[in-house]
């Protein structure tokens, strides 16, 4: 085989959860660690329509500072740069490298693809122990455009030689997101879901081809139908 499987990091390969502690320090609840990642999210799709894009890191800490003022907590510069940068060191979810490993031995090539720069990522990829199983990373601050807006997953096929028309034969893209493999699946990309805890698909965007509990699950539905 040899399609390419293009990867989300943050929650698809990486455990968010390990900041939970943080955020039950700050704010007293570990929900307010969904909250803050939700609002990054929201506001960088938000930059992005505005063609304001700031980079990702900056998003971070403007989401945090945000809460923290809705909240009435007092938040400073340090504390903030300490808990938004421990997306750096995240683990990966347990069943994360065995899944790599499967795809890897079933002869797909493998890249990730994240809303960070690129400096965090490969942070991110050599705390997690990851990195040995991925040929490239890519970022959205290539193109200054974030995710699920079509020109990084554009960049990537361009970037790996795949030409527009073959798209939806060479490229997959695996994300714990429904907004990510809803904007991969308007270029053309094959997608598969992980749906971990509390994550559904978006039933406005094109179905996923493969749709499992964790990322074993979706490797296995990979590797099944590009076998048949």
């Amino acid at each position: 085989m040899s399609k390419i499987l293009v990867f989300d990091v943050n929650e698809t390969l990486l455990d968010l959860s390990a900041l939970a502690p943080d955020f039950v320090s700050l704010f007293g609840d570990a929900a307010f660690l969904n909250e803050w990642f939700n609002q990054v999210i929201l506001h960088a799709m938000g930059l992005t329509l505005a063609n304001a894009y700031r980079p990702f890191g900056e998003v971070a800490l403007a989401a945090l500072q945000m809460i923290a003022d809705a909240e009435g907590v007092d938040l400073s510069d340090e504390e903030a740069r300490r808990i938004a940068g421990g997306i750096r060191t995240l683990p990966p979810h347990p069943e994360v490298p065995g899944a790599l490993a499967l795809l890897k031995n079933a002869g797909f090539r493998l890249v990730t693809l994240t809303n960070g720069p690129m400096a965090v990522v490969e942070l991110q990829m050599a705390s997690a122990g990851l990195q040995p199983f991925f040929e490239r990373n890519f970022s959205v601050d290539t193109v200054r455009r974030f995710k699920p807006a079509p020109e990084p997953y554009r960049m990537v096929a361009q970037e790996l030689g795949v030409d527009p028309a073959d798209i939806s034969n060479d490229l997959w893209m695996i994300a714990a997101h429904s907004w990510d493999i809803g904007g991969a699946a308007h270029v053309g990309y094959r997608t598969a879901f992980v749906a971990r805890p509390g994550k559904a698909p978006y039933p406005h965007f094109p179905k996923p081809s493969v749709i499992g509990n964790n990322l074993r699950e979706a490797a296995e539905g990979i590797v099944e139908i590009e076998r048949r």
